[in-house]
């Protein structure tokens, strides 16, 4: 597969608190080849969104994926994987790093911003939810 789109979340219930990542991988036709959820501990928000957007990357690199767009909710994480803001909170600065070493694999990786309204990052959401509520029992 050489191209892909990478739909991310992450969720905390609590800032940090009990946390969960998820991605939704999508090939060329629109059509879903992968999709995870997992319980990741205590974790901020931020944290959970870089998990997630670092286990999508691991995971569509795995799948041979050499150019790859990625959707987030998460305006902080794009904006500073784009570049564009710099990394301030230290406890960021090693998922950001992890990241950054995660595109070595790619040809060519886009970041986009998108509303959590968005169908996809929903269902990244949803899958987030479910891990929680399961983790919570």
């Amino acid at each position: 597969m050489d191209e892909a789109r990478c739909y991310t979340d992450g969720a905390s219930r609590g800032n940090p608190g009990p946390a969960a990542g998820a991605y939704i991988l999508i090939d060329r036709g629109g059509k879903v080849f992968e999709e995870r959820g997992w319980f990741l501990g205590t974790r901020t928000n931020n944290e959970a969104e870089y998990e997630a957007l670092i286990a999508g990357l691991a995971a569509a690199s795995g799948h041979g994926c050499r150019v790859l767009s990625v959707y987030s909710d998460s305006e902080l994480v794009v904006r500073q994987m784009q570049g564009t803001y710099r990394v301030r909170a230290s406890r960021l600065l090693p998922y950001h790093t992890r990241a950054r070493e995660a595109l070595a694999g790619f040809k060519r990786v886009s970041f986009m911003s998108v509303s959590r309204e968005d169908p996809l990052i929903r269902r990244a959401d949803i899958l987030c939810n479910q891990v929680l509520d399961s983790a919570s029992r």
